[in-house]
């Protein structure tokens, strides 16, 4: 969860807790105050998540500074010392993160929120990916986790451990604008799209919203026209710093189709509540509050 959903504060709570929390990609510079700063609040472990095709070498620098980095979205490979956990959508890619020597990967199912990688459910892909990499090989698994009875299921799969998302979205904790936590406390659907892709014309996992239901009835990834303009201007954006992707995020409105992948944040946005991705996995419709980080920990614990 990146772009401030999940910072210092979830990070340390989660850790605190007994997990592992992530800090989420943020601007270099941001990411390195966040992790401090979540330093600061925990003695425990705490992990930085990279998403590749935004990734610089100031990231990496960055989170070389955190117990455990993960990446996502792009060609594994190696570079830091420390332990590195690869999110894959397929058996092929687990087997290449492997190779690259990633300490372990995440199996991500086709219901996650966010940006998925995967096109299996995750307990399909889990199965898959723990026949072909071995019992020996660290798997974790990602997507429609939110309480005990998912991580037993998954840990019976296979599973070393789970990943969660969604759940911590919606805690006390999370950076999410407290309207977008609302909507999803709302929320029993989610679509997986292509609309918010200017910059990143990747396929996520979203609640609906006034952009959806304006642009992607018809078709839930979006019209065909503006997916292969995103595709075409995709080189060109994903050069723009990330500390400028909130600027261009201000312009946004459900009536222009010009859509990033920047959400709404405490400190930014809340016209992207209707104006921005509302990311979510299909597991929202299980939940229906906002807790604490460390009740949701409490939560997951067998």
């Amino acid at each position: 969860m990146g772009g401030g959903l999940s910072g210092a504060d979830l990070a340390a709570a989660v850790s605190d807790a007994g997990g592992l929390g992530t800090i989420g990609i943020l601007p270099p510079d941001t990411l390195r105050q966040e992790l401090s700063a979540a330093r600061a609040a925990t003695d425990r472990p705490v992990a930085v998540n990279l998403l590749l095709p935004f990734a610089r070498r100031a990231h990496f620098e960055v989170a070389a500074e955190a117990d455990a980095v993960v990446t996502f979205w792009g060609r594994p490979r190696r570079r830091t010392d420390n332990v590195w956990i690869h999110q894959c959508g397929s058996v092929e890619e687990a087997l290449v993160a492997r190779a690259a020597g990633a300490d372990a990967v995440i199996a991500q199912g086709v219901e996650a929120g966010g940006h998925v990688r995967g096109k299996l459910p995750a307990d399909e892909l889990l199965a898959r990916v723990r026949a072909t990499l071995g019992e020996n090989y660290p798997v974790l698994s990602a997507g429609g986790v939110v309480d005990s009875a998912d991580v037993r299921e998954r840990l019976d799969l296979g599973a070393d451990a789970v990943v969660c998302g969604t759940r911590f979205l919606m805690t006390h904790e999370s950076g999410a604008h407290r309207d977008y936590k609302r909507r999803l406390v709302e929320s029993d659907e989610t679509i997986l799209t292509e609309l918010f892709g200017a910059g990143w014309p990747a396929p996520h996992r979203v609640v609906p919203n006034e952009a959806t239901r304006r642009w992607a009835t018809r078709d839930p990834r979006g019209p065909a026209w503006l997916r292969a303009l995103n595709r075409m201007a995709a080189p060109a954006l994903a050069r723009v710093p990330m500390s400028m992707q909130p600027r261009l995020a201000a312009s946004q409105t459900p009536s222009r189709p010009i859509f990033g992948p920047t959400a709404a944040t405490d400190d930014r946005g809340a016209h992207l509540v209707e104006a921005g991705p509302l990311y979510a996995g299909e597991s929202v419709a299980r939940i229906a509050d906002i807790r604490s980080a460390a009740d949701v920990v409490r939560e997951l614990a067998v």
